[in-house]
């Protein structure tokens, strides 16, 4: 088996490889870095960290964002935080256009967020958290509801059609944690950062047969 970590110059490329190693020891990890590579694999994951701008200019001008389209539609495909923020249509982060694969909006926590205390929330929303379990997915398996996994982002994606929402966290408000539909699922937290739950997440990840 050969798993594609795709490299658009930006991600938790090493922390990543290095988790889905360490899960599946007799797979093939790799650092994907042009189309064809995506397209050979037999799992796609898309790692995200930083701007969303920035994000998509590099998936696009290396060519990437074609083939990670066709790998949502058709093997195995985990996405990581951006990874799942570039699923969908717009951005308000710069004003971002995404891939389109998902229909909704990815938005920015709006300022005054308090918790159930009263207190206001800081905007990055960065640390462990809660995740309920809205909908049954493979990639659930042996992992509790309500497990906790590590956040750290500024927005979220407001998703158009509720039944594509697996999974909910609440910051200061509700938001969708993590999607699925058909051969794809994403997550806004970082699994290779959430320990225990996060590695059953990629061990589920890499035998699943969707």
């Amino acid at each position: 088996m050969e798993i594609a970590v795709v490299d658009y110059g930006m991600g938790n490329l090493r922390s990543v490889s290095k988790a889905l190693e360490h899960v599946a020891p007799s797979a093939s990890v790799r650092i994907a870095a042009r189309p064809e590579d995506l397209r050979r694999a037999d799992r796609v994951v898309v790692p995200g960290q930083g701007a969303m701008p920035d994000c998509m200019r590099e998936l696009r001008e290396r060519g990437l964002a074609e083939a990670v389209v066709e790998a949502t539609r058709s093997k195995p495909f985990l996405g990581i935080c951006i990874g799942l923020q570039m699923l969908f249509g717009h951005s308000e982060e710069g004003g971002a256009q995404g891939l389109g694969v998902l229909p909704g909006e990815v938005r920015r926590f709006p300022p005054g967020l308090k918790d159930e205390t009263g207190c206001l929330l800081k905007i990055p929303h960065m640390g462990w958290n809660q995740v309920a379990q809205t909908r049954g997915h493979p990639l659930w398996a042996a992992i509790a509801d309500s497990s906790r996994f590590y956040f750290v982002h500024s927005y979220f994606a407001d998703v158009a059609d509720a039944a594509t929402e697996s999974g909910r966290c609440t910051y200061g408000l509700p938001f969708t944690a993590a999607i699925a539909r058909d051969n794809m699922f994403a997550v806004q937290f970082h699994p290779e950062k959430s320990q225990a739950a996060g590695l059953q997440l990629l061990r589920n990840f890499v035998y699943w047969q969707p």
